[in-house]
């Protein structure tokens, strides 16, 4: 992140490690606030309003803009939204899968989630070098649609089962 505000949005190296830190922030005060409204709203509801708010964050990132406070404001929402995500999938595990493999599920759920924390960098440094860092909102774009597919997916299988 910090490299394309950097190299693609021309802020400072110093402004764009700070503001690459936006993408966090929004993802820690949604994961506090969504804690407080996880009983009023279901699981479901919070993967869903989660994908939304980081796919309009992406979208805002898509605009070409000189203005600086845009890709902020992008990154500020695409944390927003997917703050909720990962917990609320967690606690629809048992509901989604038989109870007794919501544990084995949950475990998948981790390690894919460092798997892709760990490999989606490099993947995308390799992307940026050999081709262009402007490619960072779409390629963030299309990882989102996948996940925003698969989960509307489960949640019909699920729909249907009952």
């Amino acid at each position: 992140t910090s490299s394309y505000l950097n190299l693609a949005k021309n802020f400072t190296i110093e402004n764009a490690a700070l503001f690459a830190s936006m993408f966090y922030l929004g993802m820690t005060i949604s994961r506090l606030i969504s804690g407080f409204i996880t009983e009023k709203l279901k699981d479901k509801t919070m993967v869903r309003i989660g994908y939304l708010i980081s796919l309009s964050g992406i979208i805002l990132l898509l605009i070409p803009t000189n203005m600086k406070v845009i890709p902020i404001i992008a990154l500020l929402l695409t944390g927003i939204g997917c703050g909720p995500i990962y917990p609320s999938l967690i606690h629809y595990a048992p509901i989604a899968f038989d109870k007794k493999y919501s544990q084995i599920i949950i475990g998948l759920q981790m390690a894919f989630a460092y798997t892709g924390s760990t490999f989606m960098p490099p993947l995308f440094g390799l992307i940026a070098t050999h081709i262009n860092i402007k490619l960072f909102p779409r390629f963030f774009l299309i990882f989102t649609l996948i996940g925003f597919i698969l989960i509307e997916i489960l949640f019909h299988k699920k729909r249907q089962e009952n």
